[in-house]
């Protein structure tokens, strides 16, 4: 009898090395998040206290991000080679982001309308304080159309990296990519290598910074709980009931349109991010992991490039939870009040939030802001009335974390489909943690089916866990981090 060998693919080398499930980041993270829900609630003023882990944390992570981000973009474009390439990404990502946005504010103001949140409170607008929202917001004058578009072009490159300002740093860092395709990629070819071993480091960097990811989550969740208390919840029962069931039709939504056109089964993507969507609802922030996230969605198939430039753009462009709560809240606001808006002064409304919603991205207290500045433009209630919101806010942040990482990782997807840099192949093998998955080895890596040393492999699903070994975006299994950058999906 002729034996023949078996054509069926062997499983992933970490499969038969399990680790164990107390070393698992998904784990880490969920202990830490439930402790924290504990500590705050039996002992609110350590709760409370406990605020500095968290904001650390982050700290780490803003230590980062702007130069991540921009390496990524500058190297992305040069493999991409093509100018003309990079602003139709940067078109269609606008496209989409406005299109996102706009429905998503009409779906809130549907859902308030069927709901009535505020119906019945009939609260007087001269018992709430200025001063509250004052405090919250800064005092930071909201900025129109035309001071946020200028604020997007740095006047100075060094003032936009030590500011953290993610959008000058975007528009820094397309003009040089966009520099490196027309001097010629040979020519820059020095200074692209350099780029791709400094863009190495930082991922080691973000390897380690991600082991503290379950003390931050602990120390967030435990301040919000402290401070604010699950108390507070049936304060604003109808309201927050409101906005998350609005949350989870729209991610329902989300989960039609990533299968119905880039045909993203976004269960398993969410099972593939599970550790990234649940740090981002430990610390209440999505800046928290966007390093990884975008790391995820290049494995997935999404091109470096055009994740380079969707997702960063896509935090303060495209803000879908952001957009339901502010639309539900101004509704709530005026019932509160009394008010009964007709259909002229809510569309009146929808293109106020449109302006307002994008103009104060990245404001501190930018909710309120750009509430403020809807009710003043209306002049339907005082802008005072706003602080009535101040107890309800935090408790709507994992809603609005959710549904923005979401909307931005979908909207990744659609755009790359779009663009036609997306290889389907490449994401269901990341989400089966298939051929590309990589087992850390000592101080390197190695992949499951060859077993050799590669500095350019990056970890897929469970390999990705608190020590895992990052590289840059766009790396390619089995070859040398130089010619990764090659590689154009």
């Amino acid at each position: 009898m002729k034996i023949t060998a078996s054509t069926t693919p062997l499983p992933p080398a970490q499969d038969a090395l399990r680790k164990p499930l107390y070393r698992s980041l998904f784990i880490q993270i969920l202990v830490a998040v439930v402790a924290g829900i504990l500590i705050g609630h039996f002992w609110p003023d350590l709760g409370a206290g406990l605020r500095p882990l968290g904001d650390g944390f982050i700290q780490l992570i803003k230590m980062i991000i702007a130069p991540l981000i921009f390496l990524v973009i500058v190297t992305g474009i040069a493999a991409v080679s093509d100018v003309k390439a990079v602003g139709r990404v940067g078109v269609k990502a606008l496209a989409y982001f406005t299109g996102a946005t706009l429905f998503a504010l009409v779906f809130g103001l549907v859902v308030a309308n069927l709901v009535q949140p505020g119906a019945g409170l009939n609260i007087d607008p001269a018992t709430l304080s200025q001063d509250a929202l004052n405090a919250k917001t800064s005092t930071a004058p909201p900025k129109d159309a035309g001071a946020f578009l200028l604020g997007i072009i740095p006047t100075s490159v060094v003032g936009a990296f030590a500011g953290n300002n993610l959008l000058q740093v975007l528009c820094f860092s397309v003009f040089f990519g966009a520099a490196i395709v027309v001097v010629g990629r040979e020519r820059c070819l020095p200074v692209i290598t350099l780029m791709e071993t400094v863009l190495e480091l930082f991922f080691k960097i973000m390897g380690w910074v991600m082991r503290a990811a379950p003390v931050g989550a602990f120390g967030a969740m435990a301040f919000i709980i402290g401070q604010y208390g699950l108390d507070s919840l049936g304060t604003y029962a109808v309201l927050i009931a409101a906005c998350y069931g609005a949350a989870a039709v729209f991610i329902g939504l989300l989960f039609v349109v990533a299968w119905a056109y880039p045909r993203v089964p976004l269960w398993q993507f969410l099972k593939y991010t599970r550790e990234e969507f649940l740090l981002a609802l430990g610390t209440a922030s999505t800046e928290s992991v966007l390093p990884r996230i975008m790391t995820k969605l290049t494995n997935a198939g999404c091109s470096r490039a055009t994740t380079g430039l969707v997702v960063p753009t896509g935090y303060s462009f495209n803000l879908d939870g952001a957009a339901i709560y502010l639309s539900i809240s101004l509704l709530f606001l005026a019932q509160a009040f009394g008010y009964d808006l007709d259909l002229g002064q809510q569309l009146a409304a929808l293109g106020i939030l449109m302006l307002t919603s994008k103009g104060m991205a990245g404001v501190p207290g930018s909710a309120f802001l750009a509430l403020s500045a809807t009710a003043g433009a209306l002049g339907i209630f005082p802008v005072a009335g706003v602080a009535l919101l101040l107890g309800a806010d935090r408790l709507m942040d994992s809603m609005r974390v959710v549904v923005n990482l979401l909307g931005n990782c979908v909207a990744t997807f659609v755009v790359a489909k779009w663009e036609g840099q997306f290889d389907r192949e490449a994401m269901l093998r990341a989400f089966a943690g298939g051929d590309a998955a990589t087992e850390s080895v000592g101080g390197g890596t190695t992949t499951a089916a060859e077993g050799q040393p590669d500095v350019a492999a990056v970890p897929q699903g469970e390999a990705a866990g608190p020590g895992a070994e990052f590289t840059h975006p766009g790396a390619v299994t089995a070859q040398p981090a130089s010619a990764a950058s090659a590689a154009v999906r």
